[in-house]
C-alpha cells in the first residue's frame, strides 16, 4: 500500500468507527443486517438463515496467493474465512465452511489478534471472506485493532447479497470492495440459494459500493489502494447470465470497472440438485463469457496467475 493511511484510521480518530460499530451491533437485536431480514435476536443467541448468533466463527486465516494480483502482491492477501453465510449457494466451493459447522467462534479481540498477526506476516491487506453476516463483529474488531497498530487496507470480499443500509455503515472503513455478481436470472438465484431477489439486491449493492470507493485504483507497486473489484463466476450453460451482468456493469456502474471473469466452477456440495449445474464448466462457455465481457465494454479484465487459469 502507499504511505496514505487507510480510511478507517480517520474514522477511528473522529469517533465514527465506534458509532458505526454500535449502530451495526444494535441491528443484531432483531437482525436486519442482510436482505433476508430474519428478525432474530442474535445477541440473545438466536440464529436465522446464516446460523450465526452473537459471535463470528472463523474457519481459517492466512496469507493467500490465489486472489487477484492487485491484492496478492509479493506477500499475499491476508484472508480471513468466516464460517457460515447469508447466501448458502448449493454449489459453494467452500461448502464445508459455508454450510457446515467449521471453525471456531471468536470475539472482537480474537479477530483483532488475527488481523494484526496477518499484518505482521507482511500481508498487504486484510481480506474478509464472506463477511455480510458478521459486519458488527468486524467493525468491533477493527476498532480494537487500530490502537494496537493496524494500518493495512481492508477488503470486503462478499457474495454480493448485501443491504445498502448495512453497506452505508462501512463507508469510510473499507477502502476495497470485492463483491461477486453471481446471477442475472432470479429463478437461477432462487434455485441455487433461495434468493430470487439476488439480481436486484446485487445491482443496488454494487452501485452503493462504487459510490463509496469508485473504480479500482492500483498504485505504482501494482497493489490495489482503493476501489471496486467485481468477480463473476461463469456457470455451465450460461446460467450466470454473463452478458447481461457485464452490460449492467459497463453501463450502470462504470466501463472502467475491474472485473475478474472466473473459470473455476465445478459441481461441489449439492450442485446436482440444480438443473444444469451438475457438470464442469466447458472451455467454450468460458471463452464465450470473456468474449461477451469485451463486447459489452469491459476492458479491465483481471489477468489470473497461470496456476489458477481454467484447464
Amino acid at each position: 500500500m502507499t504511505s496514505k493511511e487507510p480510511s478507517y484510521i480517520e474514522a477511528y480518530d473522529q469517533g465514527l468507527l465506534r458509532q458505526k460499530s454500535e449502530a451495526a451491533n444494535s441491528l443484531l437485536r432483531m437482525c436486519t443486517l442482510c436482505p433476508r431480514k430474519c428478525g432474530v435476536d442474535r445477541l440473545a443467541g438466536e440464529t436465522g438463515f446464516c446460523n450465526t448468533a452473537r459471535l463470528c466463527r472463523i474457519a481459517s486465516y492466512g496469507p493467500h496467493f490465489g486472489e487477484e494480483q492487485p491484492l496478492v502482491g509479493t506477500q499475499g492477501s491476508g484472508t480471513i474465512f468466516f464460517a457460515r453465510c447469508n447466501l448458502l449457494c448449493l454449489f459453494c466451493q467452500n461448502f464445508d465452511i459455508s454450510h457446515q459447522d467449521a471453525g471456531q467462534e471468536a470475539g472482537a479481540d480474537d479477530l483483532a489478534d488475527i488481523m494484526l498477526a496477518l499484518q505482521h506476516q507482511g500481508c498487504h491487506n486484510i481480506n474478509f471472506v464472506t463477511p455480510s453476516h458478521v459486519v458488527p463483529q468486524i467493525l468491533a474488531a477493527v476498532e480494537a485493532a487500530v490502537p494496537r497498530g493496524l494500518r493495512v487496507a481492508l477488503v470486503f470480499n462478499t457474495g454480493g447479497y448485501d443491504r445498502v443500509a448495512t453497506l452505508k455503515l462501512l463507508e469510510g472503513v473499507f477502502d476495497i470492495y470485492m463483491p461477486d455478481f453471481k446471477f442475472w436470472d432470479p429463478q437461477v438465484a432462487e434455485d441455487s440459494c433461495q434468493a430470487g431477489d439476488y439480481p436486484e439486491v446485487a445491482r443496488r449493492a454494487l452501485a452503493e459500493m462504487h459510490r463509496q470507493v469508485g473504480d479500482l485504483q492500483i498504485g505504482e507497486t501494482g497493489l490495489a489502494r482503493r476501489g471496486l473489484l467485481i468477480r463473476h463466476l461463469v456457470l455451465p450453460g450460461d446460467l450466470a447470465g454473463t452478458r447481461n451482468v457485464m452490460r449492467y456493469i459497463a453501463q450502470k456502474i462504470s466501463p472502467s470497472s475491474y472485473v475478474n471473469i472466473m473459470s473455476q466452477y465445478r459441481p461441489c456440495g449439492r450442485a446436482a440438485e440444480v438443473q444444469g449445474l451438475g457438470s464442469h464448466l466447458a472451455t467454450e462457455d468460458y471463452n464465450n463469457a470473456l468474449r461477451a465481457a469485451r463486447e459489452e465494454g469491459i476492458t479491465r479484465l483481471d489477468q489470473p496467475d497461470r496456476r489458477w487459469v481454467f484447464r
